[in-house]
């Protein structure tokens, strides 16, 4: 029978989701679990991948288990033997044809800046920025990346020969005391390109950048032109529709 999987993970002390040889990462840890429940190597296949210390409130994965166990049972059973920084939220029984990365509709990401005081309990929750940011400047910059473009500018890799067009239907920033909480839905995203978005928002709201030019930057297709990535440990998948 084929499951989905819903779980969160904190990815502070992980090489990011995909299994890397030598490496720690979540998806080794994942399999393992799953591995000793259905009594075989079993392997998992995930909405997408995230980056090293980027961490996951709300991740979806299918497995195909063998055993006969009930929703609650292989719930807890995963759970048992998982790593406390890794849990596992919900299990449902889906048909056969479901996949869990090509079923998706559209995902959720946030990014905190912290402009406060350093806060060294945060460190690998929050980007430690420290500064303030005229947030007004950042809001209104944000809606640039509202609907359909080709994001090429924002993906680090090199992406000639890859099609880097991707659909954003929502994105804002609220304040939060001294947090600034960035928000991103698309139909999916590429790899590095909430960080990127997030770097070239830092600069406009250091006052470096304006609207006008993060939308030329944009239309540029050039990644050379968008600057700093935006660390890791601010990032969160906050949520997956299928």
């Amino acid at each position: 029978m084929r499951y989905l999987i819903k779980f969160s993970y904190d990815g502070s002390s992980y090489s990011g989701f995909q299994k890397q040889k030598g490496l720690l990462t979540i998806e080794e840890e994942m399999e393992k679990a799953l591995s000793k429940v259905n009594d075989k190597i079993t392997k998992i296949t995930a909405t997408g991948r995230t980056d090293k210390g980027v961490h996951a409130l709300c991740q979806y994965a299918h497995a195909d288990i063998d055993v006969k166990i009930n929703e609650k049972k292989l719930k807890r059973a995963l759970n048992s033997n998982l790593p406390p920084d890794i849990h596992v939220i919900e299990t449902k029984e889906v048909s056969a044809d479901f996949h869990a990365r090509y079923n998706v509709k559209s995902k959720t990401y946030k990014y905190i800046i912290n402009t406060g005081e350093y806060n060294p309990l945060e460190r690998n929750y929050a980007f430690q920025y420290n500064h303030d940011l005229d947030i007004k400047k950042m809001k209104d910059a944000i809606n640039v990346f509202i609907g359909e473009h080709d994001f090429r500018a924002f993906v680090t890799e090199n992406k000639d020969k890859e099609n880097c067009i991707r659909t954003i239907t929502d994105a804002n920033i609220e304040a939060q005391d001294k947090k600034i909480i960035i928000t991103f839905t698309g139909d999916g995203f590429l790899r590095y390109q909430v960080r990127n978005m997030v770097g070239i928002l830092i600069r406009v709201g250091e006052g470096k950048l304006s609207s006008n030019d993060l939308k030329r930057v944009l239309e540029s297709k050039d990644r050379t032109k968008s600057g700093k990535t935006a660390p890791a440990e601010g990032l969160y998948l906050v949520n997956v529709e299928f």
